[in-house]
Parts: C-alpha cells; structure tokens; sequence
C-alpha cells in the first residue's frame, strides 16, 4: 500500500512516498501503524499522547476522508491510494 505525504509530514517522514506493508483486507489504521511505528517523529506529530489521532490531521483513502466511512477501520481495497494530510490553512 502506498502513502502519500504533504507539508511538514513528508518532512518528518523523509519523503512524500511511503510504501507500507499493509494489503487487502487489513485497515487504513494498520496501514497508518505500519508508516508511523519506524518513524517517531512522525508519530508524535500525526498522534496525541494517548495514541490517537490528533484532530487536525486527515486521513484520506482514494480522495476521501476515511472518517465518512468507518474511520481507521476501513478496510483495504486492492489499488487504494491513501493520502495524509496536515491542517490547511489560507489567507
């Protein structure tokens, strides 16, 4: 599975592209274990103290935010594309 970054995330990741071991039929969070667990920085960024997911941070699975279908407990899908976004902001 294949993670995209952006902003300071992909910064602290090292690259915007990450592929990941997760595959079919596992969840957007074991995807989200398997990028952050070798990447401390990251993970203090992208979660709270208490291991959840901080509020501003999107996760995105084929363009839409996992948290309108079942949060991180979205199943996997052959070809998913997911996406990690940090809070946007303009002026």
């Amino acid at each position: 599975m294949q993670w995209k970054l952006f902003a300071d995330l992909a910064e602290l990741a090292g690259d915007k592209d990450i592929s990941v071991d997760a595959e079919s039929g596992d969840t957007v969070g074991d995807a989200l274990s398997d990028l952050l667990e070798p990447r401390p920085e990251l993970e203090n960024r992208v979660l709270d103290d208490d291991g959840h997911l901080r509020d501003h941070i999107n996760v995105l699975r084929n363009g839409t935010n996992v948290f309108s279908e079942n949060g991180l407990e979205t199943e996997l899908e052959s070809g998913d594309e997911l996406a990690l976004f940090p809070p946007v902001s303009g002026g």
